[in-house]
């Protein structure tokens, strides 16, 4: 495919952007009023729907209460909640009060919740609910600068804990006194002013504040606007964490298109919504394509005979349409033809599954394995691979649905620019780079050249089209004892591709004589496939510990070995008893796996594999 022209007026798009997230916010209100912003569910799981022009004047409210409470321009005011309406609304007033977002995963402990509202100095809380309330008032000694905490579904005390309506309240008074106080602050916030502190949940260490200024998301919503792929007629699912660079960039895309979202953070509540919803795009995490893959494939393939047959027959077909189409070469009448009938039987039912009206979805936060963005687009599902970082405010290179590439992560945004250094390292500069990590000086010495180039800690290269291709992480990047370099990543997305069963796999061997793997199997998968091999009724560990399901694992191991390079082959794995979980520490909030605590959990058995 030939690379994107980008043209004088999509540039001027960009240049001509709004100084702020909160005057595109408003600007929005103004062009949109009686449009629907916002879908969401009540407790009774009917969904009901506010305007733009409601959301404007919820947001007004909400952000003079912030400022009655005392909150001044760029200081902190912390949100620590699940994806929600309240999330969005408590966002949106933060900025309209000139102060910025620090954001805080509901998953987080006590302890880092406390050290993350110290260190960015928050003085207002919006809690989600009494769990979260619990965590403040057991660190309130150690939170000198919390003055209020904002509950959204829980009980307030009338003094330091507030509710959300009270909140709203007090902003109607204040309004009644100072009428154009959140338009002097909103006119008052410049492109440099702070808007959100993200504390990175991190692989490694301490949760580093990355400072993010306003012109850094409105570049990034003003380039989707540019792209043209998006307008005010499509439909958002929103189901991923606000608190995350991703869920948060999503936002700004939607404030300077206008599309309506509809905001669900439940997890397992994805499939049931999409039904519902019948979204046009969604943003997601590759686990959730991951995870819909196996679950298509294990159900096909558990029922077995003639259905299982046209599905495999329907997979070659919708994979040879699927290259012949990209290949941009006319597709011979015979594949056409087969290919139709493929799709009656087989590929219509998975996008119905989504809801049946999606146009794209956007993959994010981690690497998605192009064996399943390819499966995905035979079966008319297109997913467009992103690629960025927290430190870039979230977006730095993405594919267009008219040109993309599969494996890649798409072509840098115009108005940026993007190298890769002598050491293969990924390098961005441009509007949407952070202004530095909070309190760190030297890390941020360290990570931003004195010219404003970010260093990503990804390896790559870019094609002579232009498009990303991210070959591994530095950090990740292991040297066997053989003298050999392995990229775990390209491995670990080779083996989801061919295990339908599998939801994570890490790739172990750094000075090893050979390479093992730590595999856990789908709870979901783990349980239809039981249903299907005399194993109903057993425990999840009872199964994936059994020889049947050792010997599927093994064989599907072998797929793998006989794909890559020697060195690279599995030599010793083990199927653990029990998936990751962000609870128990081993994956982020954002689904990527932390290495370096896995392989502490399961030392005994790494260390086994070579004795």
């Amino acid at each position: 495919m030939p690379a994107a022209v980008v043209t004088p007026e999509q540039l001027k798009i960009i240049e001509d952007r709004p100084t702020s997230v909160s005057s595109m916010f408003f600007d929005r209100v103004k062009k949109s009023g009686p449009r629907e912003a916002y879908r969401y569910p009540d407790e009774n799981e009917n969904w009901q729907s506010l305007t733009w022009a409601q959301t404007g004047e919820r947001v007004t409210r909400l952000a003079a209460g912030l400022v009655s409470l005392g909150i001044q321009p760029e200081e902190r005011v912390a949100i620590a909640s699940g994806t929600r309406l309240e999330w969005i609304l408590s966002d949106l007033a933060t900025n309209a009060a000139g102060a910025a977002t620090t954001t805080v995963y509901p998953t987080t402990m006590a302890a880092d919740v406390a050290y993350i509202l110290a260190d960015s100095d928050s003085k207002v809380v919006f809690a989600e609910d009494d769990e979260q309330v619990a965590k403040l008032r057991e660190k309130h000694s150690e939170l000198p600068s919390v003055s209020k905490v904002v509950v959204f579904d829980g009980t307030a005390d009338g003094d330091w804990v507030i509710s959300f309506d009270d909140l709203e309240a007090l902003g109607e008074k204040h309004l009644a006194d100072h009428p154009t106080v959140v338009e002097d602050r909103v006119a008052a916030t410049t492109g440099d002013s702070l808007a959100t502190l993200i504390y990175t949940s991190g692989t490694t260490g301490r949760p580093k504040g990355v400072r993010l200024a306003h012109d850094g998301w409105v570049y990034e919503g003003y380039v989707m606007v540019a792209a043209d792929i998006l307008s005010e007629d499509d439909l958002q699912f929103l189901w991923l964490p606000m608190a995350h660079s991703f869920g948060k960039v999503l936002l700004s895309t939607q404030l300077a298109i206008g599309f309506a979202t509809a905001i669900d953070g439940r997890v397992p509540r994805i499939v049931d919504n999409l039904a519902v919803v019948r979204p046009t795009f969604m943003g997601a995490a590759p686990r959730i394509f991951e995870k819909a893959y196996g679950r298509i494939v294990g159900m096909t393939e558990a029922e077995g005979g003639a259905k299982l047959k046209i599905f495999k027959w329907a997979e070659k077909v919708g994979i040879a349409h699927s290259r012949a189409v990209r290949s941009g070469k006319p597709v011979s009448p015979v594949l056409k033809a087969q290919f139709a009938v493929a799709d009656k039987l087989v590929f219509s039912k998975v996008r119905a599954r989504f809801g049946g009206r999606v146009r794209f979805f956007i993959s994010g936060a981690a690497a998605l394995s192009p064996d399943i963005a390819e499966w995905f687009h035979a079966a008319g599902v297109l997913i467009l691979e992103g690629y960025g970082l927290t430190e870039n405010s979230a977006g730095a290179f993405v594919n267009q649905p008219d040109n993309f590439k599969i494996g890649s992560v798409g072509m840098a945004f115009p108005g940026s620019e993007a190298k890769i250094a002598e050491d293969g390292e990924v390098l961005i500069k441009g509007p949407h780079v952070m202004r530095g990590y909070h309190n760190l000086d030297t890390e941020s010495a360290s990570t931003l050249t004195d010219e404003g180039w970010l260093h990503t800690g990804d390896e790559g290269r870019i094609d002579e089209d232009g498009f990303l291709f991210i070959t591994g992480r530095k950090k990740e990047l292991f040297k066997t004892s053989g003298g050999k370099y392995v990229a775990p990543p390209h491995i670990e997305g080779m083996f989801k591709g061919i295990s339908a069963l599998t939801s994570q796999i890490l790739v172990h061997g750094n000075e090893r004589n050979f390479c093992s793997a730590l595999i856990t199997l789908d709870p979901d998968a783990v349980a239809e496939w039981a249903t299907h091999h005399g194993m109903e009724g057993k425990s999840y560990t009872e199964v994936v510990s059994s020889p049947q399901m050792r010997e599927v694992v093994q064989a599907q191991i072998d797929e793998l070995n006989s794909k890559v390079n020697r060195w690279e082959t599995i030599k010793k794995f083990a199927i653990l008893d029990h998936d990751l979980s962000i609870e128990s520490g081993e994956i982020t909030p954002s689904m990527k796996v932390k290495r370096n605590v896995v392989e502490a959990n399961n030392q005994a058995i790494l260390d086994g594999f070579y004795a």
